[in-house]
């Protein structure tokens, strides 16, 4: 297992893997060819960054049983799924802020990040699992009352779409089992979401899959991969948030209304 990380010291970015010490820095490509260059850096030294830049970010709905079970809604026979904007993307530890032109409710929901390593089109299952690079913690940041607002169209992009509304990170872990994986949120120090990956209609490999059936993924890509029980509306004028998975790690922010 391997936690890779992309940070910013000293005005430069760059990437590498956490050890107990530090960060062990790395020459060459996050999602190419690699190799550590001998420099190791202490985490207080660095700013960590969202640890990918996708091209596009692909998430997921109704992908869990227990979900669909208690929402009285049928499971898709296909994986039900919207772009979110890479504008959305904001790193660990950042602050997220209500949109000026918003004030509407603001939902989070804690999520596995599948992020793809290789350029993959027209993937089968059973090789899915060679275009994964690792396994991210995400939170899916909702304004939810937008999705409703016009009758004639579910508005999921314009909700989901606004700056800074997908931290990730703060790692990519490498060689995970991912159905054995349990995502927890904590709001404001308090648990709100308990859930087993285990419980997902459509696995990580089946969505790598079918989704490179529809649209080619390149490396960098982040498949959020649907949440379950337990969304609930960030209330106070400062709101933390940990999406903790273990295994992975906790990613931390704050919205601030």
């Amino acid at each position: 297992m391997s936690h890779w990380v992309r940070f910013r010291h000293s005005d430069t970015v760059g990437f590498g893997t956490v050890t107990q010490s530090g960060i062990d820095v790395h020459d060459g490509e996050l999602f190419g060819t690699s190799q550590p260059n001998g420099r190791r850096l202490a985490l207080s030294e660095v700013e960590l960054l969202a640890p990918a830049e996708p091209s596009k970010i692909i998430a997921l709905w109704n992908n869990f049983h227990a979900l669909a079970a208690k929402l009285n809604v049928r499971e898709p026979d296909d994986p039900l799924y919207l772009l979110k904007a890479p504008t959305t993307v904001t790193g660990p530890n950042a602050v997220v802020r209500q949109p000026v032109s918003y004030d509407g409710k603001v939902t989070y929901e804690g999520e596995l990040g599948i992020v793809i390593g290789r350029t993959c089109s027209e993937v089968p299952v059973d090789r899915a699992d060679e275009f994964i690079f690792g396994y991210t913690c995400v939170n899916d940041i909702t304004a939810s009352d937008i999705i409703g607002k016009d009758a004639s169209f579910a508005q999921w992009a314009r909700a989901k779409g606004y700056d800074g509304f997908c931290p990730f990170g703060p790692v990519i872990t490498r060689a995970i089992d991912p159905s054995k994986l349990v995502v927890r949120t904590i709001l404001n120090g308090v648990e709100r979401q308990n859930y087993p990956i285990s419980d997902m209609i459509f696995s990580s490999q089946q969505l790598v899959s079918n989704i490179s059936h529809d649209m080619t993924l390149l490396p960098g890509d982040l498949i959020c991969c649907g949440t379950s029980i337990g969304v609930g509306v960030m209330k106070e004028p400062v709101n933390t948030v940990t999406i903790a998975i273990d295994g992975i790690g906790e990613l931390h922010n704050e919205f601030r209304q």
